[in-house]
């Protein structure tokens, strides 16, 4: 028997059977909301070119970035209503609007019908909910590899779709794929319902914290500033990558074929190096070196760019990249869950997905106008600035010592 005064044992790093389901089905609505959402895009640009409407290259651009404005606008009020109403019941609510934005693009008759329906599906916002659920249901020790699992089923289906969408797109069209993607919101809808677990009874009757308490908290922001760079910097580096396998002798539905491998064997690397790291106690300095990979993905990028890029490079590089941007999409969110205050971990987790999204719009936007202007060294370079402005903020970053700490910061006041 262990005496009172000696030191109290270690948590247990084994998921219980409720935190198993809660990750598995989590991750599984997120993985059939982005699987959606991803099938699209590769062949998005040419399709939505034969609607009327479609010779509009900025009409084009618009319809692919607005549903990340208007789910950027929306995270924040979805995140704090699932404080306020309960989680399940707001993820119900912005599966239909996902759905309904979905249905309207399947059926949309021109470009700017298409616009609006995606701009709905965008209004969807769930990403804060289904987050801070999963936060409300698993312990700190388990919160990253719970974490881990959303942000695997997310790579996942982001590989998945670089195959699928050549292939149904020649059967279904663009109309068809959409028409899929409400089908698959359908999908999550019954997952919510019936195998997500039931949320903590403590959740309902705890007090609201305060939107302010979230946007002052120093911890957290340096995560929003983060997690806005990585998104940015990740769509942007698609609005160039792709010619530069062209380019190396790789033809477009061939990219999987580099793509696929990097993904699975960057969840390999982070498995084993994540995990066991974060459980004795560095966590900090896999999340640094995470974000110095990257950094250099885009050195590496520029480089090629400015020469000949060759496919065993380019293989290298993104391979490189999926494990820094693995790591940091499992880390990221559970730290942000972790120093968040209890009662308002719905807010925090709105904010942090609102940055999210709006990384996601500004790094297609920006994206484009670098490489239009200064071509992809531009783009590269911009890129590789800002994961080290991102370095610089987070390097003060603190994070427990070992599984069980409370937070990736202590308090403010404290060193």
């Amino acid at each position: 028997m262990t005496s009172p005064s000696g030191p109290a044992p270690l948590p247990s790093t084994t998921m219980t059977a409720l935190e198993l389901r809660s990750s598995a089905s989590l991750a599984l609505i997120f993985a059939l909301r982005m699987l959606g959402l991803f099938v699209v895009l590769p062949v998005f640009a040419l399709e939505a070119r034969k609607y009327p409407g479609g010779d509009d290259p900025a009409l084009i651009g618009l319809a692919m970035g607005i549903y990340g404005l208007t789910q950027g606008f929306l995270q924040i009020p979805f995140g704090m209503a699932s404080d306020r109403f309960g989680r399940k019941r707001v993820m119900v609510v912005g599966l239909v609007i996902f759905a309904v934005g979905s249905a309207m693009a399947a059926l949309a008759p021109t470009l700017a019908w298409l616009v609006a329906g995606r701009a709905v599906q965008g209004a969807g916002a769930i990403s804060a909910a289904v987050t801070a659920l999963l936060a409300d249901q698993t312990r700190d020790v388990v919160r990253t590899k719970a974490m881990a699992m959303v942000g695997a089923s997310i790579g996942l289906m982001f590989a998945i779709s670089l195959v699928l969408s050549p292939l149904l797109n020649a059967v279904m069209g663009l109309s068809g794929l959409f028409a899929l993607t409400a089908s698959l919101a359908l999908g999550g809808i019954a997952v919510v319902l019936w195998w997500v677990p039931a949320e903590p009874v403590e959740h309902v009757v705890q007090a609201r914290g305060r939107l302010r308490d979230v946007l002052r908290h120093p911890a957290l922001l340096r995560l929003n500033f983060g997690v806005f760079v990585l998104h940015a910097v990740q769509l942007s580096m698609w609005v160039a990558l792709p010619a530069l396998l062209v380019q190396a002798g790789l033809p477009t539905d061939h990219h999987w074929w580099i793509y696929l491998p990097a993904v699975l064997a960057s969840f390999f690397v982070m498995g084993t190096t994540l995990f066991p790291l974060e459980k004795r106690g560095y966590l900090r300095a896999v999340f640094l070196v995470a974000v110095g990979l990257i950094g250099v993905v885009q050195l590496g990028l520029l480089w090629m760019a400015s020469g000949t890029p060759t496919m065993t490079g380019l293989a290298l590089v993104l391979f490189v990249f999926f494990c820094g941007f693995n790591v940091l999409e499992a880390s990221q969110p559970s730290m942000a869950s972790r120093v968040a205050p209890p009662q308002s971990r719905g807010a925090a987790l709105g904010v942090y997905n609102s940055l999210q999204s709006l990384g996601f719009f500004t790094g297609g936007v920006v994206g484009g106008w670098l490489v239009k202007h200064t071509g992809p060294q531009g783009l590269f370079t911009a890129c590789a600035v800002g994961m080290l402005a991102w370095l610089v903020v987070a390097w003060p970053m603190r994070a427990p010592s070992a599984p069980g700490g409370h937070g990736a910061e202590p308090a403010p006041k404290t060193r």
